[in-house]
């Protein structure tokens, strides 16, 4: 009787002992880095949808402007063909490219509203002031979203190499990769030049 009671109080203690040591802490900060990835595409797609909208809207107004609009609509082609899931942010060739083209989306807006300020009416139109706004708006929501991605990444990727999440991955996780975080090139912090010539 004593034998048995002993077996159990030994099992409950081992549980309990495992349950506050990290063993989930790999899968958990897994799973949040994946969701913070789908949050950040999120708002990569919002962006992307928006600027058909924008686009018709400023064509009304700029047609001669056709280059910067053509710009835009190849950037936006580029940046919604390529998808990045979550199985494949360990990859980083296919992240950087997925990256590369947001980038590219986002330098051609930039451009896009640098080449509105000559033309007052477009300005002062209602559809274009609440599109800007949305975009505007899409634009903060993606600096969030890659902020706290970048900080479940953070997380995860020290949870990989610091003990005891480190002897956790080796005994129970070997297929755990380090996540992929976002990097900005030189050429991407530049801000984009439009001539008006």
């Amino acid at each position: 009787m004593v034998h048995a009671w002993l077996k159990r109080f030994v099992f409950a203690l081992a549980l309990s002992a495992l349950s506050g040591c990290g063993i989930n802490n790999i899968p958990s900060y897994d799973e949040a880095v994946k969701a913070g990835w789908s949050e950040v595409q999120n708002q990569y797609q919002r962006r992307a949808d928006l600027v058909p909208n924008l686009i018709e809207t400023v064509k009304g107004f700029a047609a001669q402007e056709k280059e910067v609009l053509t710009e835009v609509v190849e950037a936006r082609a580029k940046a919604t063909q390529l998808s990045v899931d979550a199985n494949t942010l360990n990859n980083p060739e296919a992240f950087q490219s997925f990256l590369a083209n947001q980038d590219a989306l986002g330098s051609a807006l930039s451009k896009l509203m640098l080449v509105v300020e000559r033309y007052p009416d477009l300005k002062s139109n209602e559809n274009f002031l609440a599109l800007q706004s949305q975009l505007e708006g899409t634009e903060n929501r993606i600096a969030v979203a890659r902020g706290d991605y970048i900080k479940t990444v953070q997380t995860y990727n020290t949870e990989l190499r610091t003990i005891p999440g480190r002897w956790w991955h080796a005994l129970l996780y070997s297929d755990a990769q380090p996540a992929e975080t976002f990097t900005v090139s030189e050429a991407q912090t530049r801000n984009p030049q439009v001539s008006f010539d």
